[in-house]
């Protein structure tokens, strides 16, 4: 009887021990989401323009009365504070996020630099770290078991497009150039891997340090090599001085490339920026059919209400970082669980079953993203302005291109 009344009360004591843990767990009336943004330095523009759309999701997210984890329905709260587009702040700032803030889950920086930063930290402390942005591999390659990249294309999937686009026009010779950043570098040797496995030559693959304001010296270097086409990979503000300082010397080439003249603010450069090739994946005629979040319509709409005063439209970055988010929402639905393990496993679960705005989903093991492919596009000049025609693949194209790229002289 003493031996039945022991285990009795050990079973009593386990019960209990569990009713109070599975209490605890549900009594919280949130889901505290953290992130740094960037306010000032080289990733400004990019991180607002992200930040914009993991606003909307939130905001979509408690109108609808939260995200359903167990048998509650539990808004979002964004917990966030300016890194400065730099890496020590964000490894500041995540450590205060999760110790001090005490957030559920992580999103990430804008940027491979950045979100790299980040994700040590998080897996430090066991969070779920979900990707928007961060497109570099040796993210991926670090045996990290709780992030995954949502809706960005790995920087080794990236440059295919624009490679395979230039060959079908008959470019044989290829100038790469770019800034020693984990993104712009990682592009640039893909970009180069691809061009050389099909048989482009490669004229000159130089790097330059990060802050160069004067590329006198290495234009002229491009141009002795003689390329058909030339990849300027760095980010927005360097690529426009960049075509500018090439006005500055007469140079233009039949193909030039530059990741980010596919997005709305490249207007910036007037006329200089017509012909540049660059990519999106958010763009009026680009209408995935989704199954989660809003369709590109919807989100517009959505945006101009909340943003009536943007001196921006919605973007890629916009459309990536609202994706990551709706995918988010997915993945804590059916995990039922705001812990790491479940929703990485929810998150592979959901592999390949999701289409958000900016295109379907799919991770490995490693929470690399496997799709979202990007579109080639191309600045030209309508009536009121300038328009980005979609080229490449031919089946989404919109336009006709402008190829060879006129001279400075002949525009």
């Amino acid at each position: 009887m003493k031996r039945f009344l022991i285990v009795s009360l050990f079973i009593s004591i386990l019960a209990g021990l569990v009713l109070a843990t599975g209490s605890a767990a549900w009594s919280k009336d949130v889901i505290k989401i953290g992130l740094t943004i960037s306010t000032t330095g080289t990733y400004t523009f990019a991180s607002a323009q992200g930040f914009k759309g993991a606003q909307i999701w939130a905001d979509q997210v408690n109108k609808r009365g939260g995200i359903p984890v167990g048998t509650k329905k539990l808004p979002v709260k964004l917990i966030y504070y300016d890194d400065r587009s730099d890496k020590e702040t964000v490894v500041r700032l995540y450590e205060k996020l999760i110790n001090e803030d005490k957030v559920d889950i992580c999103f990430a920086p804008f940027g491979s630099t950045l979100t790299g930063a980040a994700a040590a930290i998080t897996e430090k402390y066991k969070k779920m770290l979900i990707i928007w942005s961060a497109a570099s591999d040796t993210i991926y390659a670090q045996g990290y078991k709780y992030i995954v990249s949502a809706t960005e294309t790995p920087v080794s999937l990236m440059p295919k497009p624009e490679i395979d686009h230039m060959a079908t026009l008959g470019i044989k010779k290829l100038a790469i150039i770019y800034v020693d950043e984990p993104f712009p570098a990682g592009l640039a040797k893909y970009a180069k891997e691809l061009a050389e496995k099909i048989g482009m030559g490669v004229t000159i693959y130089e790097k330059y340090s990060r802050g160069t304001k004067d590329f006198t010296i290495l234009l002229q270097k491009v141009k002795r090599s003689r390329p058909d086409a030339f990849y300027a990979s760095a980010y927005m503000d360097e690529q426009m001085m960049i075509i500018r300082q090439m006005k500055e010397a007469i140079m233009m080439y039949p193909y030039v490339y530059m990741v980010y003249s596919g997005m709305p603010q490249w207007r910036d450069l007037g006329d200089d920026g017509l012909y540049i090739f660059g990519h999106t994946l958010y763009h009026k005629k680009l209408n995935w059919k989704v199954n989660a979040g809003m369709s590109r319509e919807e989100f517009e709409k959505v945006f101009d209400k909340k943003f009536p005063k943007a001196e921006n439209p919605p973007d890629f970055q916009t459309s990536l970082a609202y994706g990551a988010g709706v995918i988010l929402e997915e993945m804590i639905k059916k995990a039922g669980s705001l812990d790491a393990p479940a929703i990485k496993k929810a998150a592979l679960d959901l592999s390949n079953k999701i289409t958000v705005m900016t295109g379907p989903y799919e991770i490995d093991e490693t929470g690399k993203q496997l799709l979202m492919p990007f579109i080639v596009t191309q600045v030209q000049r309508e009536k009121e302005g300038y328009k980005w025609v979609l080229l490449y693949p031919e089946e989404v194209a919109t336009g006709s291109i402008v190829y060879p790229i006129p001279q400075w002289d002949k525009r």
